[in-house]
């Protein structure tokens, strides 16, 4: 057809070029002898997208070998996503490991107008590979230098309401943030991630590991069991991550932890957070739920006696590494203490999903 005169810049209704149309089939013959004859990788269907995303989400490595190198990068940014997000997109593993072996930034952003196009407004590749429960995508990402804070509601929020442990281990490996908060709906005093885990102790304990801030989970405008009132700091005195001054932080975890559908679970999940405290303030309302559940006698044994010495010192030790290190193994690799002494700082003892995969 070619020989014989074929328009090969032809479009179809939909505004897709031939070599669209190939891209999607996959077969890199094709695609070469369509570049050959002056086809070109940067021409853009109505949607916007480009033969590269095609190729990229369908998972055509071959196809994708020969787009690379004739599509402009000016292209790419008129369109309004990166390649990277079509094969996040598309689960597409060996596609994603192609582009980022040709330079393609794992952190480029969607264009806003597509990212509002999402009830999520998501922004990165990596929340494609998080909401899409893809392991693979999402370590090659993360190992490539991802960003995991970078979308509005943070990937880990996704993995853990997913209850994906090995996802939310990852994320938390490589720097996401345990105490982030849902950016678009604020509702909570506490760190957003604890409300998805309540029903699920390896991931109550994954986040704790990793730094989740418990003591905000006890921070409310109640009394204590002495009788001590507790309270709030104003907004401008303390900017909490994720609020705006407009916030009203109007829901503390007592409050949320008594509601009829989830009261049920205040003995089990306080009894883990007390595991990662020191003092525990509980508040006339909490103790009036904890009192009619079976885990309140130890838990009352745990609060009438001091804690031990060497837990307030991990504690302490924790609080002066800070987040950053006690994510980041390698740094702590590095840390001049015994491995005993490193794992119990890490709280491996509490590793429930860690002994269940046999991690160091």
């Amino acid at each position: 057809i070619l020989l014989q005169g074929g328009d090969v810049q032809a479009l179809a209704d939909d505004g897709a070029s031939i070599l669209f149309e190939a891209a999607g089939g996959g077969n890199p013959d094709c695609i070469g002898l369509l570049l050959e004859y002056g086809g070109s990788g940067n021409v853009p269907n109505k949607a916007g997208l480009l033969p590269i995303h095609k190729a990229a989400y369908e998972g055509h490595y071959l196809a994708l070998k020969y787009l690379i190198p004739v599509t402009s990068q000016t292209a790419i940014q008129k369109s309004g996503l990166s390649p990277v997000h079509s094969a996040a997109d598309g689960q597409n593993s060996q596609c994603l490991e192609l582009l980022i072996e040709n330079g393609f930034d794992v952190n480029a952003v969607l264009a806003e107008l597509i990212s509002n196009s999402y009830d999520d407004e998501r922004k990165t590749a990596l929340y494609f590979a998080v909401s899409n429960n893809d392991i693979l995508c999402t370590e090659i990402l993360l190992k490539a230098g991802a960003n995991p804070n970078k979308d509005p509601l943070n990937c880990l929020l996704v993995a853990v309401r997913a209850g994906n442990h090995e996802i939310v281990r990852l994320l938390l490996s490589h720097g996401a943030n345990v105490n982030c908060y849902f950016m678009l709906v604020n509702d909570t005093h506490f760190p957003s991630a604890i409300q998805y885990a309540l029903n699920d102790e390896v991931m109550l304990r994954l986040l704790l590991n990793h730094g989740y801030h418990v003591e905000m989970c006890f921070d409310c405008m109640h009394q204590d069991i002495f009788g001590n009132s507790f309270v709030w700091s104003t907004p401008e005195e303390e900017i909490l991550p994720g609020w705006t001054s407009s916030v009203i932080k109007d829901n503390p975890f007592c409050d949320f932890i008594a509601v009829p559908w989830l009261k049920h679970l205040a003995g089990k999940v306080v009894r883990v957070f007390i595991d990662y405290m020191d003092y525990v303030p509980l508040c006339t309302k909490i103790k009036f739920v904890l009192e009619t559940q079976k885990e309140w006698t130890e838990i009352r044994q745990i609060l009438d006696n001091p804690r031990p010495l060497k837990h307030l010192c991990r504690l302490k030790i924790r609080k002066l590494l800070g987040l950053r290190r006690l994510q980041k193994l390698s740094s702590m690799k590095k840390f001049p203490l015994p491995p005993v002494l490193k794992n119990y700082i890490l709280f491996k003892e509490y590793d429930l999903y860690g002994k269940g995969i046999h991690l160091e």
